[in-house]
């Protein structure tokens, strides 16, 4: 094998602000061909003056070849037909899957996807002190790794299906609701093997050689592959049971003798069930059913009187879930189908003309410590009945041992009995998905645990698609309303440069309301305008994208209306300023202000105590994950508070032109009464869309959105009626003066109107005549 030298020199900017970085690169690299030993190892050098801003220490740099030809030496043929030590068991050829169904390009490449995560299990020789003994990466801490990934780096399917491949290990991996990840990996030599593997096609399994990366603690240069005694298989299994769901099984092991330094025992692992997709040919054997049959007899004989439910074969079987026990405690969960009868659970076409009862198996996993603290996964497989929704299912959870170190699954409890009920599809509610997940053991049983209950938010898919639809059409609606309160400003706009002598006559206190309604959610950004949790919302519905594309209508449109009515609330300042004569004008004013800014405070902080009350009177466990879907936080009753002041927008005007009794046009018509329509049919649509529609949750209003108003059917009319009971007063306070609909004795003398003013001269010219 020859060898390469590279050597390159340039520049570059760094992190640090460093505008400017001089350094050199010197690589060795395989020429021609290279084989299991073969790396690139070199070196980056700074080319500043040591302590220059950019000067830096030298970099090590180690890699493997990509390129190039490459000669298996490790595995071949002859090894694969005369076997591993140790790898065979009773398992034979037909059990596992082909490589066909593992991965279709036939070159092992795409097998990645099936083994990125891959959980070890150490047997009881590997617990306490002994743990140093069974690291495969030849490490004398106690530590053991826990995830181990095998990705595919070459092939040569022409030459039998021989890969080069990458195992790597890691001491974690982060955990959702939908099992370990880990994140992409890179080459690190410490806790990396170099392998070669080859396919044996008449026992469908994979054999691996691997070997370690040698002298690398002192420089990259002084790198090698070597001690290549670790041995590793991998296979398939054809048919996954309910005790036994893992689509990789194998074991990695070394063929040193037990008194070696770098001998260790050898470590099974497998691979999450939830990497089922992309394999057909994989089978279920349903173990369970006659307990089924016994457990859920009552269950099947129940009728849905009429009603449809989701279709056993729909992506409407899977659901996320709360998980909550006896004392309050709330987890987080996700649950999917398996397999539908024989048939693995999408995205492989299904049948779907087939109703009534049907076999069906399923993964429920907790992101809590439920329902013990060994367990957070549990597989159950039972009937599903979508006459009546009811699925009834028998469920086995892991009994996972610890022992130091090690860590096994030893047995499987299942004895647990699952029972969910479906609403119907067109069913009224929030709550899709309701259930119970229990022990039958006796209580003095260590085994048992206490009765847990399943509920879920999960929208089906024809209510995700009415959902989608009516954003769609009240983005429409929110762009018109907007657009219409820009009219209704110029409106006024044009109705005092007609009128320019009613512009003292309106009140400041309404002007200052509109104002801060228009310019609040503009500083608060776009989400204040249609959403409290906008990663949320898209996450949960995936129609951020036409939202984006409205965003910056909606804004332009919102910014036009806060010019147009702070253009009003200007002219209006200049216009008491020059008028500076009519004191009464600001002492009606003043009364404003001191009579609704208490009001507005006092209501602001009833607003907080009602939302205070509602939080504390709730268990303070289900507070934690009751409202997963629509959390509420102490400032949004103090959004709709605000909304609500916005709603009677025209209340300061009343109060105003009592106190000054009034008779001046200072509003034009179409600007209050159009403003009132605006503000109060988003309550006639909350009206509308609330016993119209099956299925409704906060995170997805954007037109009538409950966190910026007040919202209900109390509050829906109220609202309405008020504001259209106040445009009413305005008219009358307008044609008759400010006090028309107060007694005559409250009413005081005549109603206060400005006249042109006189000169001396006019005077003495209207007495000669």
């Amino acid at each position: 094998m020859n060898i390469g030298k590279l050597c390159m020199v340039g520049s570059g900017s760094g992190n640090s602000g460093v505008s400017s970085l001089n350094a050199a690169f010197k690589a060795n690299y395989p020429v021609g061909f290279s084989d299991f030993s073969g790396l690139i190892n070199g070196v980056l050098e700074s080319l500043d003056f040591q302590g220059s801003f950019g000067y830096f220490e030298q970099v090590s740099i180690l890699g493997i070849p990509h390129f190039g030809e490459y000669k298996y030496k490790l595995v071949d043929k002859e090894t694969v037909d005369v076997g591993f030590s140790g790898t065979y068991d009773s398992v034979g050829e037909r059990e596992n899957l082909p490589i066909e169904s593992v991965d279709r390009s036939m070159c092992l490449i795409e097998m990645y996807r099936h083994t990125r995560i891959l959980e070890l299990e150490y047997g009881s020789d590997c617990s306490g002190d002994n743990g140093g003994k069974c690291n495969p990466l030849s490490g004398s801490s106690g530590v053991l790794p826990k995830i181990m990934t095998i990705q595919g780096i070459r092939c040569d399917h022409e030459r039998g299906r021989e890969a080069r491949v990458l195992i790597g290990f890691s001491d974690s991996a982060a955990v959702n609701v939908y099992g370990p990840y880990v994140s992409e990996r890179v080459f690190d030599p410490y806790t990396t093997l170099i392998g070669e593997g080859v396919w044996d096609e008449k026992r469908n399994r994979l054999f691996v050689v691997a070997c370690r990366v040698l002298n690398f603690n002192d420089s990259s240069a002084n790198a090698t592959v070597g001690d290549c005694s670790i041995q590793l298989t991998l296979r398939f299994p054809r048919t996954l049971t309910i005790r036994d769901q893992s689509v990789v099984v194998g074991q990695i092991y070394s063929n040193k003798t037990v008194n070696d330094r770098s001998y260790f025992p050898g470590i099974g692992f497998h691979g999450s069930e939830f990497r089922i997709r992309r394999l057909p040919g994989l089978s279920y054997e349903y173990t369970m059913l006659d307990k089924v049959h016994k457990s859920c007899a009552e269950k099947k004989s129940m009728k849905g009187k009429g009603k449809t439910y989701p279709h056993g074969y729909s992506s409407d079987m899977r659901f996320d879930m709360l998980v909550r026990n006896g004392k309050g405690h709330i987890a987080q969960g996700f649950s999917t189908p398996l397999f539908v009868g024989y048939q693995l659970f999408e995205p492989y076409p299904m049948t779907n003309n087939y109703s009534g009862h049907l076999n069906i198996s399923y993964k429920m996993v907790f992101t809590g410590m439920l329902p013990s603290n060994d367990s957070g996964t549990i597989s159950a497989e039972g009937t599903y009945n979508d006459e009546n929704g009811v699925l009834c299912m028998i469920g086995c959870r892991h009994l996972i041992s610890r022992m130091g170190n090690s860590m096994k699954n030893d047995s499987t409890d299942c004895e647990i009995l699952v029972n969910v009920q479906f609403s119907p599809l067109n069913g009224k509610g929030q709550g899709n998905i309701k259930g119970t997940i229990e022990s039958v053991r006796k209580n003095s049983d260590p085994l048992h645990f206490e009765k847990l209950e399943i509920s879920s938010n999960s929208i089906y898919r024809h209510q995700a698609a009415q959902s989608i639809w009516r954003m769609d059409m009240e983005i429409t609606m929110v762009l018109i309303s907007n657009t219409l309160a820009c009219i209704l400003m110029g409106l006024q706009l044009y109705h005092v440069k007609r009128h320019p002598d009613v512009l003292p006559f309106i009140s400041f206190m309404m002007l200052l309301v509109l104002t801060l309604g228009h310019m609040i959610p503009l500083m608060l950004n776009f989400e204040a305008l249609f959403l409290s949790n906008r990663n949320q919302q898209n996450v949960f519905l995936e129609s951020g994208g036409w939202l984006e594309v409205n965003e910056v209508a909606v804004r332009v449109v919102k910014m036009v209306a806060f010019l147009l009515i702070f253009r009003l609330l200007q002219l209006t300042w200049s216009a008491r300023q020059s008028d500076g004569s009519n004191k009464n004008v600001w002492i009606s004013e003043k009364r404003v202000l001191y009579l609704s800014l208490p009001m507005y405070i006092v209501g602001g902080l009833i607003a907080w105590y009602v939302h205070h009350w509602k939080n504390t009177s709730r268990s303070p466990h289900l507070l934690q994950g009751h409202k997963v879907y629509q959390q509420h936080y102490p400032w949004t009753d103090l959004k709709s508070y605000a909304g609500l002041v916005l709603d009677g927008f025209l209340l300061p005007q009343i109060m105003f032109n009592l106190f000054l009794n009034s008779v001046e046009n200072a509003l034009a018509p179409l600007f209050y009464v159009g403003t009132t329509v605006i503000r109060f049919l988003p309550h006639a649509y909350d009206l509308y869309r609330a016993h119209s529609s099956a299925w409704y949750l906060d995170l997805s209003y954007l037109y009538a959105n409950h966190t910026y108003d007040f919202y209900s059917t109390a509050w829906d009319i109220i609202i309405p009626l008020c504001g259209l009971l106040f445009a009413i007063l305005i008219y009358l306070q307008q044609q008759f003066g400010g006090r028309c609909f107060l007694p005559k004795r409250f009413r005081g003398g005549p109603a206060y109107e400005k006249v042109p003013i006189v000169s001396n001269e006019e005077l003495q010219e209207i007495t000669t005549h």
